[in-house]
Protein backbone atom coordinates (compact mmCIF):
# COMPACT_ATOMS: atom_id res chain seq x y z
CA UNK A 1 0.00 0.00 0.00
CA UNK A 2 1.25 3.52 -0.96
CA UNK A 3 1.62 5.66 1.75
CA UNK A 4 0.60 9.42 1.91
CA UNK A 5 3.53 12.12 2.29
CA UNK A 6 4.18 15.86 2.12
CA UNK A 7 4.94 17.80 -1.00
CA UNK A 8 6.58 21.03 -1.77
CA UNK A 9 3.99 23.75 -2.95
CA UNK A 10 5.69 26.40 -5.63
CA UNK A 11 3.88 29.49 -5.52
CA UNK A 12 4.35 31.63 -8.62
CA UNK A 13 2.97 35.06 -8.59
CA UNK A 14 1.52 36.22 -12.32
CA UNK A 15 1.02 40.38 -12.63
CA UNK A 16 -2.60 40.78 -13.87
CA UNK A 17 -2.53 42.64 -17.63
CA UNK A 18 -2.21 46.19 -17.05
CA UNK A 19 -5.34 48.00 -18.65
CA UNK A 20 -4.74 51.67 -19.26
CA UNK A 21 -8.42 53.50 -18.40
CA UNK A 22 -9.23 57.10 -19.69
CA UNK A 23 -11.54 59.44 -18.37
CA UNK A 24 -12.79 62.32 -20.42
CA UNK A 25 -15.79 64.71 -19.97
CA UNK A 26 -17.35 67.38 -21.78
CA UNK A 27 -19.74 70.53 -20.57
CA UNK A 28 -22.57 70.84 -22.59
CA UNK A 29 -25.47 73.32 -21.68
CA UNK A 30 -28.53 71.84 -19.96
CA UNK A 31 -31.37 73.17 -21.70
CA UNK A 32 -33.27 69.97 -22.21
CA UNK A 33 -33.18 69.35 -18.12
CA UNK A 34 -35.19 70.68 -15.16
CA UNK A 35 -33.58 72.31 -12.49
CA UNK A 36 -32.55 71.25 -9.27
CA UNK A 37 -35.64 73.01 -7.65
CA UNK A 38 -37.72 72.14 -9.98
CA UNK A 39 -36.37 68.28 -10.14
CA UNK A 40 -36.79 68.72 -5.91
CA UNK A 41 -40.00 69.94 -5.96
CA UNK A 42 -41.20 66.74 -8.49
CA UNK A 43 -39.57 64.03 -6.36
CA UNK A 44 -41.57 65.78 -3.06
CA UNK A 45 -44.50 65.33 -5.21
CA UNK A 46 -43.83 61.80 -6.32
CA UNK A 47 -43.39 61.19 -3.13
CA UNK A 48 -46.38 62.09 -1.35
CA UNK A 49 -48.63 60.42 -3.67
CA UNK A 50 -46.98 57.63 -2.83
CA UNK A 51 -47.37 57.63 0.72
CA UNK A 52 -50.99 59.31 0.76
CA UNK A 53 -53.12 60.48 3.82
CA UNK A 54 -51.34 58.43 6.19
CA UNK A 55 -47.90 60.26 6.00
CA UNK A 56 -49.08 63.35 6.43
CA UNK A 57 -50.95 62.40 9.48
CA UNK A 58 -47.80 61.02 10.80
CA UNK A 59 -45.72 63.81 10.54
CA UNK A 60 -48.02 66.36 12.22
CA UNK A 61 -48.33 64.08 15.22
CA UNK A 62 -44.42 63.91 15.02
CA UNK A 63 -44.28 67.56 15.21
CA UNK A 64 -47.17 67.89 17.87
CA UNK A 65 -44.54 65.56 19.81
CA UNK A 66 -42.00 67.85 19.48
CA UNK A 67 -43.35 70.86 20.32
CA UNK A 68 -44.97 69.30 23.58
CA UNK A 69 -42.04 67.45 25.53
CA UNK A 70 -38.95 67.48 23.68
CA UNK A 71 -37.86 70.57 24.75
CA UNK A 72 -37.76 71.65 28.33
CA UNK A 73 -39.53 74.58 29.76
CA UNK A 74 -37.39 77.52 30.58
CA UNK A 75 -37.45 79.01 34.04
CA UNK A 76 -38.25 82.96 33.79
CA UNK A 77 -35.40 84.58 35.97
CA UNK A 78 -36.33 86.86 39.13
CA UNK A 79 -35.53 90.34 39.20
CA UNK A 80 -33.07 89.72 41.38
CA UNK A 81 -31.16 87.09 39.39
CA UNK A 82 -31.24 89.83 36.09
CA UNK A 83 -29.77 92.45 38.56
CA UNK A 84 -27.01 90.19 39.24
CA UNK A 85 -26.34 89.15 35.69
CA UNK A 86 -26.40 92.75 34.68
CA UNK A 87 -24.04 93.70 37.00
CA UNK A 88 -21.65 91.14 36.42
CA UNK A 89 -18.45 91.51 35.17
CA UNK A 90 -18.77 88.75 32.39
CA UNK A 91 -21.81 90.59 30.98
CA UNK A 92 -20.58 94.23 31.42
CA UNK A 93 -17.53 93.00 29.48
CA UNK A 94 -19.85 91.43 26.88
CA UNK A 95 -21.80 93.94 26.36
CA UNK A 96 -19.29 97.00 26.40
CA UNK A 97 -17.92 94.59 23.21
CA UNK A 98 -20.83 94.06 21.66
CA UNK A 99 -22.44 97.72 21.87
CA UNK A 100 -19.10 98.62 20.20
CA UNK A 101 -19.51 95.95 17.37
CA UNK A 102 -22.98 96.65 16.75
CA UNK A 103 -22.51 100.88 16.74
CA UNK A 104 -20.18 100.06 13.88
CA UNK A 105 -22.38 97.81 11.90
CA UNK A 106 -24.87 100.42 11.81
CA UNK A 107 -23.57 103.03 11.19
CA UNK A 108 -21.65 101.47 7.80
CA UNK A 109 -22.85 103.29 5.04
CA UNK A 110 -20.75 100.87 2.59
CA UNK A 111 -22.68 100.93 -1.38
CA UNK A 112 -23.26 97.20 -1.44
CA UNK A 113 -24.76 97.29 -4.87
CA UNK A 114 -20.90 98.97 -5.98
CA UNK A 115 -20.06 97.55 -9.53
CA UNK A 116 -16.44 96.65 -9.92
CA UNK A 117 -17.26 95.76 -13.22
CA UNK A 118 -16.42 99.48 -14.47
CA UNK A 119 -19.63 99.87 -16.18
CA UNK A 120 -19.97 103.19 -14.05
CA UNK A 121 -15.92 104.84 -14.29
CA UNK A 122 -17.44 106.24 -17.80
CA UNK A 123 -19.73 108.58 -15.40
CA UNK A 124 -17.47 109.35 -13.34
CA UNK A 125 -14.23 110.59 -15.41
CA UNK A 126 -14.37 114.18 -14.22
CA UNK A 127 -14.34 113.04 -10.62
CA UNK A 128 -11.31 111.18 -11.01
CA UNK A 129 -8.80 114.42 -11.04
CA UNK A 130 -10.33 115.69 -7.49
CA UNK A 131 -8.49 115.78 -4.35
CA UNK A 132 -6.23 118.49 -5.15
CA UNK A 133 -7.24 120.77 -2.48
CA UNK A 134 -8.14 120.00 0.89
CA UNK A 135 -11.51 118.58 1.51
CA UNK A 136 -13.93 117.90 4.64
CA UNK A 137 -14.50 114.17 5.81
CA UNK A 138 -15.87 113.92 9.35
CA UNK A 139 -16.83 115.91 12.26
CA UNK A 140 -16.35 114.16 15.72
CA UNK A 141 -18.72 115.85 18.41
CA UNK A 142 -20.15 113.99 21.46
CA UNK A 143 -23.47 115.89 23.08
CA UNK A 144 -22.91 115.05 26.37
CA UNK A 145 -18.82 115.05 26.55
CA UNK A 146 -18.43 117.53 23.80
CA UNK A 147 -20.57 120.70 24.60
CA UNK A 148 -19.05 123.37 26.18
CA UNK A 149 -15.61 121.96 26.43
CA UNK A 150 -12.47 123.35 24.77
CA UNK A 151 -10.21 120.99 22.58
CA UNK A 152 -6.93 120.98 24.64
CA UNK A 153 -4.94 118.11 22.10
CA UNK A 154 -4.95 115.52 19.65
CA UNK A 155 -3.14 112.89 18.97
CA UNK A 156 -3.20 109.89 16.61
CA UNK A 157 -1.95 106.44 17.76
CA UNK A 158 1.10 105.45 16.37
CA UNK A 159 -0.19 101.05 16.29
CA UNK A 160 -4.16 101.94 14.90
CA UNK A 161 -3.78 104.93 12.79
CA UNK A 162 -7.58 105.31 12.29
CA UNK A 163 -7.68 106.02 16.69
CA UNK A 164 -7.69 109.62 17.44
CA UNK A 165 -7.63 110.97 20.96
CA UNK A 166 -8.48 114.11 21.75
CA UNK A 167 -8.03 115.96 25.35
CA UNK A 168 -11.02 119.03 26.49
CA UNK A 169 -10.99 121.34 29.06
CA UNK A 170 -13.31 121.58 32.02
CA UNK A 171 -17.67 122.45 30.94
CA UNK A 172 -18.66 125.73 33.20
CA UNK A 173 -22.01 125.03 32.09
CA UNK A 174 -21.91 121.55 33.93
CA UNK A 175 -20.10 121.75 37.67
CA UNK A 176 -20.90 118.17 38.61
CA UNK A 177 -19.64 116.39 35.54
CA UNK A 178 -15.89 115.76 35.06
CA UNK A 179 -13.50 118.84 34.56
CA UNK A 180 -11.08 116.93 32.26
CA UNK A 181 -12.26 114.40 29.11
CA UNK A 182 -10.85 112.26 26.99
CA UNK A 183 -12.68 110.74 23.94
CA UNK A 184 -10.55 108.34 21.31
CA UNK A 185 -12.53 108.76 17.95
CA UNK A 186 -12.31 105.63 15.60
CA UNK A 187 -11.71 106.76 11.55
CA UNK A 188 -12.53 103.43 10.44
CA UNK A 189 -16.29 103.21 10.86
CA UNK A 190 -19.08 105.69 10.93
CA UNK A 191 -19.88 105.67 14.22
CA UNK A 192 -21.09 108.94 16.15
CA UNK A 193 -20.07 108.02 19.19
CA UNK A 194 -16.56 107.84 20.76
CA UNK A 195 -14.63 104.35 20.68
CA UNK A 196 -13.31 104.88 24.57
CA UNK A 197 -14.45 107.84 27.41
CA UNK A 198 -11.54 108.76 30.01
CA UNK A 199 -12.42 111.43 32.25
CA UNK A 200 -10.31 112.88 35.64
CA UNK A 201 -11.44 115.41 38.21
CA UNK A 202 -8.67 118.13 36.51
CA UNK A 203 -8.93 119.49 33.29
CA UNK A 204 -6.70 117.67 30.60
CA UNK A 205 -4.50 119.72 29.13
CA UNK A 206 -2.31 117.25 26.76
CA UNK A 207 -2.72 113.68 25.72
CA UNK A 208 -1.09 110.81 23.62
CA UNK A 209 -0.91 107.49 23.31
CA UNK A 210 1.33 105.71 24.88
CA UNK A 211 4.14 104.67 22.14
CA UNK A 212 4.65 100.82 22.73
CA UNK A 213 1.87 100.37 24.84
CA UNK A 214 -1.17 100.25 22.44
CA UNK A 215 -3.49 100.10 25.34
CA UNK A 216 -2.25 102.94 27.37
CA UNK A 217 -3.43 106.68 26.82
CA UNK A 218 -1.34 109.91 28.93
CA UNK A 219 -2.59 112.66 29.75
CA UNK A 220 -0.69 116.02 31.57
CA UNK A 221 -3.13 118.04 33.42
CA UNK A 222 -4.09 121.54 34.52
CA UNK A 223 -3.07 120.55 38.42
CA UNK A 224 0.33 119.31 37.19
CA UNK A 225 -0.38 115.39 37.65
CA UNK A 226 0.02 113.03 35.47
CA UNK A 227 -2.56 110.70 34.70
CA UNK A 228 -2.69 106.98 32.80
CA UNK A 229 -5.77 105.44 31.56
CA UNK A 230 -5.99 101.86 30.92
CA UNK A 231 -8.66 100.98 27.86
CA UNK A 232 -8.38 97.27 28.76
CA UNK A 233 -10.25 98.62 31.82
CA UNK A 234 -13.83 98.83 32.50
CA UNK A 235 -13.06 102.19 34.46
CA UNK A 236 -13.16 105.33 32.46
CA UNK A 237 -11.02 106.58 35.50
CA UNK A 238 -7.06 106.84 35.42
CA UNK A 239 -5.39 103.40 36.39
CA UNK A 240 -2.34 105.07 37.53
CA UNK A 241 -1.91 108.91 38.51
CA UNK A 242 1.08 110.74 39.76
CA UNK A 243 1.16 112.75 43.07
CA UNK A 244 0.20 116.10 43.64
CA UNK A 245 3.64 116.93 45.75
CA UNK A 246 6.57 119.16 45.06
CA UNK A 247 8.82 116.01 43.45
CA UNK A 248 6.99 116.57 40.51
CA UNK A 249 4.96 119.21 38.75
CA UNK A 250 2.73 121.51 40.27
CA UNK A 251 1.66 123.34 37.17
CA UNK A 252 -0.26 122.81 34.15
CA UNK A 253 1.45 119.83 32.36
CA UNK A 254 0.93 121.73 28.56
CA UNK A 255 3.68 118.67 27.01
CA UNK A 256 3.86 114.37 27.48
CA UNK A 257 5.73 112.12 25.18
CA UNK A 258 6.82 108.94 25.37
CA UNK A 259 10.34 108.16 24.10
CA UNK A 260 12.81 105.63 23.48
CA UNK A 261 12.38 102.03 22.14
CA UNK A 262 10.33 99.02 22.48
CA UNK A 263 12.73 97.86 25.64
CA UNK A 264 13.85 100.90 26.95
CA UNK A 265 11.20 103.90 26.72
CA UNK A 266 10.55 106.72 29.13
CA UNK A 267 7.27 109.37 29.42
CA UNK A 268 9.15 112.58 29.24
CA UNK A 269 6.79 115.22 30.72
CA UNK A 270 7.40 119.25 31.06
CA UNK A 271 5.10 121.77 32.86
CA UNK A 272 5.22 125.81 33.16
CA UNK A 273 7.37 125.15 36.51
CA UNK A 274 10.51 125.13 34.63
CA UNK A 275 10.39 121.27 35.03
CA UNK A 276 10.90 118.11 33.29
CA UNK A 277 10.49 115.05 34.52
CA UNK A 278 11.39 111.50 33.22
CA UNK A 279 8.62 108.28 34.73
CA UNK A 280 8.23 104.50 34.25
CA UNK A 281 5.14 103.89 32.72
CA UNK A 282 4.95 101.11 35.35
CA UNK A 283 5.60 103.65 38.38
CA UNK A 284 3.99 107.09 38.09
CA UNK A 285 4.21 107.29 42.38
CA UNK A 286 7.34 109.16 41.52
CA UNK A 287 9.61 110.42 38.61
CA UNK A 288 12.79 108.84 38.06
CA UNK A 289 14.26 112.03 37.17
CA UNK A 290 13.66 115.34 37.26
CA UNK A 291 15.48 118.29 35.95
CA UNK A 292 15.23 122.38 36.21
CA UNK A 293 15.09 124.03 33.26
CA UNK A 294 16.49 127.73 33.39
CA UNK A 295 19.03 129.18 31.16
CA UNK A 296 21.88 130.75 32.58
CA UNK A 297 20.50 130.24 35.78
CA UNK A 298 17.90 132.41 35.21
CA UNK A 299 14.44 132.01 36.42
CA UNK A 300 12.79 128.47 35.49
CA UNK A 301 11.62 128.59 31.96
CA UNK A 302 7.51 128.17 31.63
CA UNK A 303 7.66 125.70 28.67
CA UNK A 304 4.09 125.82 26.35
CA UNK A 305 5.64 123.14 23.56
CA UNK A 306 8.14 120.50 23.65
CA UNK A 307 8.91 118.61 20.26
CA UNK A 308 11.60 115.67 19.96
CA UNK A 309 13.66 115.67 16.59
CA UNK A 310 12.97 112.48 14.28
CA UNK A 311 15.11 109.27 16.28
CA UNK A 312 16.52 111.89 18.78
CA UNK A 313 15.84 110.62 22.46
CA UNK A 314 18.12 113.16 24.28
CA UNK A 315 17.73 116.80 22.50
CA UNK A 316 14.63 118.41 22.81
CA UNK A 317 13.12 122.05 21.70
CA UNK A 318 10.37 123.95 23.92
CA UNK A 319 8.61 127.25 23.34
CA UNK A 320 7.49 129.27 26.32
CA UNK A 321 5.64 131.76 27.80
CA UNK A 322 7.93 134.55 27.38
CA UNK A 323 8.28 134.04 23.15
CA UNK A 324 11.45 132.55 23.24
CA UNK A 325 12.46 128.91 21.96
CA UNK A 326 15.15 127.18 23.72
CA UNK A 327 16.84 123.66 22.77
CA UNK A 328 17.61 121.50 26.03
CA UNK A 329 19.42 117.99 26.55
CA UNK A 330 18.51 115.30 28.94
CA UNK A 331 21.81 114.07 29.94
CA UNK A 332 25.16 115.09 28.44
CA UNK A 333 27.72 117.64 29.71
CA UNK A 334 25.15 119.92 28.46
CA UNK A 335 22.42 118.96 30.20
CA UNK A 336 19.17 121.15 30.90
CA UNK A 337 18.93 124.52 28.33
CA UNK A 338 21.40 124.94 25.54
CA UNK A 339 20.61 127.54 23.48
CA UNK A 340 18.02 130.40 23.03
CA UNK A 341 16.18 131.11 20.49
CA UNK A 342 14.34 134.75 19.91
CA UNK A 343 12.25 136.12 17.03
CA UNK A 344 8.32 135.72 18.54
CA UNK A 345 6.62 138.87 20.78
CA UNK A 346 4.11 136.54 21.99
CA UNK A 347 3.88 133.15 23.77
CA UNK A 348 4.71 130.20 21.76
CA UNK A 349 1.72 128.16 21.52
CA UNK A 350 3.26 125.53 19.39
CA UNK A 351 6.50 123.99 18.14
CA UNK A 352 6.75 120.90 15.64
CA UNK A 353 10.19 119.14 14.49
CA UNK A 354 10.63 118.31 10.74
CA UNK A 355 9.65 114.73 10.50
CA UNK A 356 9.55 113.90 7.09
CA UNK A 357 12.05 111.17 6.29
CA UNK A 358 13.61 111.59 2.81
CA UNK A 359 17.48 112.20 0.86
CA UNK A 360 18.32 114.93 2.79
CA UNK A 361 17.91 115.41 6.25
CA UNK A 362 16.51 118.11 7.25
CA UNK A 363 16.17 117.27 10.88
CA UNK A 364 17.67 120.61 12.40
CA UNK A 365 14.42 122.43 10.85
CA UNK A 366 11.82 122.99 13.20
CA UNK A 367 8.73 125.47 13.36
CA UNK A 368 6.57 127.74 16.00
CA UNK A 369 3.49 129.28 16.06
CA UNK A 370 2.53 132.37 18.61
CA UNK A 371 0.18 134.69 19.84
CA UNK A 372 2.12 137.08 17.55
CA UNK A 373 0.12 136.51 14.54
CA UNK A 374 3.20 134.51 12.84
CA UNK A 375 4.54 130.94 12.40
CA UNK A 376 7.97 131.19 12.23
CA UNK A 377 10.78 128.59 10.47
CA UNK A 378 13.76 128.04 12.61
CA UNK A 379 17.03 125.77 12.25
CA UNK A 380 19.40 124.55 15.24
CA UNK A 381 22.07 125.90 14.00
CA UNK A 382 21.05 129.32 13.71
CA UNK A 383 19.70 131.12 16.91
CA UNK A 384 17.12 133.61 14.47
CA UNK A 385 14.65 132.84 12.46
CA UNK A 386 14.95 131.87 8.49
CA UNK A 387 11.75 132.96 7.51
CA UNK A 388 8.33 134.57 9.35
CA UNK A 389 5.32 133.69 7.65
CA UNK A 390 2.80 136.71 8.31
CA UNK A 391 -0.24 135.62 6.23
CA UNK A 392 -2.88 135.03 9.08
CA UNK A 393 -4.77 138.15 11.11
CA UNK A 394 -5.64 136.57 14.44
CA UNK A 395 -3.47 134.20 17.09
CA UNK A 396 -1.92 131.45 15.22
CA UNK A 397 -2.31 128.67 17.93
CA UNK A 398 -0.71 125.53 16.49
CA UNK A 399 1.39 124.25 13.95
CA UNK A 400 3.25 121.10 12.20
CA UNK A 401 5.71 119.56 9.99
CA UNK A 402 3.82 117.07 7.21
CA UNK A 403 4.86 113.62 8.84
CA UNK A 404 5.68 112.65 4.76
CA UNK A 405 6.27 115.91 2.80
CA UNK A 406 9.48 117.71 3.47
CA UNK A 407 8.16 120.84 3.00
CA UNK A 408 4.59 121.11 4.04
CA UNK A 409 3.30 122.04 7.40
CA UNK A 410 -0.40 122.94 8.36
CA UNK A 411 -0.99 126.28 10.91
CA UNK A 412 -4.64 126.60 12.68
CA UNK A 413 -5.74 130.07 14.00
CA UNK A 414 -8.25 132.14 16.11
CA UNK A 415 -10.56 132.85 13.34
CA UNK A 416 -10.93 129.29 12.01
CA UNK A 417 -8.73 128.72 9.27
CA UNK A 418 -6.81 125.82 8.86
CA UNK A 419 -3.43 126.85 6.01
CA UNK A 420 -1.76 124.26 4.29
CA UNK A 421 2.02 125.58 3.01
CA UNK A 422 4.08 124.26 0.95
CA UNK A 423 7.15 125.33 0.81
CA UNK A 424 8.22 124.34 -2.63
CA UNK A 425 5.68 126.45 -4.15
CA UNK A 426 4.92 129.32 -1.98
CA UNK A 427 6.70 130.92 0.77
CA UNK A 428 3.93 134.02 1.08
CA UNK A 429 0.74 132.40 0.43
CA UNK A 430 -0.70 128.86 1.89
CA UNK A 431 -0.74 126.46 -1.20
CA UNK A 432 -4.44 125.27 0.84
CA UNK A 433 -7.12 127.17 2.98
CA UNK A 434 -10.59 125.95 4.44
CA UNK A 435 -12.39 127.99 7.35
CA UNK A 436 -14.30 125.68 9.06
CA UNK A 437 -18.28 126.23 9.50
CA UNK A 438 -18.79 128.83 12.05
CA UNK A 439 -15.80 129.52 12.46
CA UNK A 440 -14.79 128.91 15.87
CA UNK A 441 -11.56 129.07 16.64
CA UNK A 442 -9.04 126.24 15.97
CA UNK A 443 -6.42 125.54 18.77
CA UNK A 444 -5.06 122.20 17.83
CA UNK A 445 -3.81 120.44 14.90
CA UNK A 446 -2.35 117.05 13.67
CA UNK A 447 -1.16 114.59 11.15
CA UNK A 448 -2.40 111.36 10.71
CA UNK A 449 0.69 109.18 10.27
CA UNK A 450 0.12 108.68 6.65
CA UNK A 451 -0.11 112.09 5.75
CA UNK A 452 -3.82 111.89 4.20
CA UNK A 453 -5.81 113.46 6.44
CA UNK A 454 -5.85 116.10 8.66
CA UNK A 455 -7.36 116.58 12.17
CA UNK A 456 -7.97 120.00 13.91
CA UNK A 457 -9.91 120.86 17.27
CA UNK A 458 -11.95 124.06 17.78
CA UNK A 459 -13.00 125.64 21.05
CA UNK A 460 -16.67 124.33 20.69
CA UNK A 461 -15.33 121.10 21.12
CA UNK A 462 -15.58 119.51 17.71
CA UNK A 463 -12.60 117.96 15.62
CA UNK A 464 -12.50 118.06 12.12
CA UNK A 465 -10.81 115.62 9.90
CA UNK A 466 -10.49 116.97 6.19
CA UNK A 467 -8.65 115.06 3.62
CA UNK A 468 -5.63 116.22 1.96
CA UNK A 469 -5.42 114.71 -1.43
CA UNK A 470 -2.58 115.04 -3.67
CA UNK A 471 -1.80 117.97 -1.72
CA UNK A 472 0.79 116.17 0.82
CA UNK A 473 1.90 113.32 -1.92
CA UNK A 474 5.44 113.65 -2.33
CA UNK A 475 7.60 113.04 -4.88
CA UNK A 476 11.48 111.96 -5.06
CA UNK A 477 12.57 115.42 -6.50
CA UNK A 478 10.68 117.35 -3.83
CA UNK A 479 13.86 116.71 -0.96
CA UNK A 480 16.14 118.77 -3.57
CA UNK A 481 13.44 121.10 -4.65
CA UNK A 482 13.66 122.26 -0.73
CA UNK A 483 16.91 122.22 -0.28
CA UNK A 484 16.91 124.91 -2.95
CA UNK A 485 14.19 126.50 -1.47
CA UNK A 486 16.35 126.43 1.89
CA UNK A 487 18.79 128.09 0.56
CA UNK A 488 17.22 131.04 -1.97
CA UNK A 489 15.80 131.70 2.07
CA UNK A 490 18.98 131.67 3.77
CA UNK A 491 20.68 134.08 0.65
CA UNK A 492 17.64 136.18 0.74
CA UNK A 493 17.63 136.47 4.80
CA UNK A 494 21.48 137.44 4.70
CA UNK A 495 20.53 140.45 2.28
CA UNK A 496 18.43 141.89 4.40
CA UNK A 497 20.74 141.82 6.99
CA UNK A 498 23.49 143.25 4.85
CA UNK A 499 20.64 146.03 4.39
CA UNK A 500 19.90 146.87 7.61
CA UNK A 501 23.00 148.18 8.46
CA UNK A 502 23.74 150.16 4.79
CA UNK A 503 20.08 151.87 5.69
CA UNK A 504 21.18 152.86 9.55
CA UNK A 505 24.34 154.00 8.34
CA UNK A 506 22.66 156.47 5.58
Amino acid sequence: MQRLGASKITQVDFLPKEVVSYCKETQTPLTAHLSEVEEEEEDEEMMEAKLGPESEQQDDDDNREIKEGSFPMLRELTEEERQQILHSSEFQSFFDCSIRVMERALAEDSNIFFDYSGRDLEDKEGDLGSGSSLSFSRLFYDEHWSKHRVITCLDWSPQYPELLVASYNNNEDAPHEPDGVALVWNMKFKKATPEYIFHCQSPVVSVGFARFHPNLVVGGTYSGQIVLWDNRSHRRTPVQRTPLSAAAHTHPVYCVNVVGTQNANNLITVSTDGRMCSWSLDMLSQPQETMELAYNKSKPVAVTGMAFPTGDVNNYVVGSEEGTVYTASRHGSKAGICEMFEGHQGPVTGISCHSAVGTVDFSHLFITSSFDWTVKLWSTKHNKPLYSFEDNADYVYDVMWSPVHPAIFAAVDGMGRLDLWNLNNDTEVPAASVTIEGASALNRVRWSSGGKEVAVGDSEGRVWIYDTGELSVAHTDDWGRFARTLMEIRANRADGEEEGPMELAS
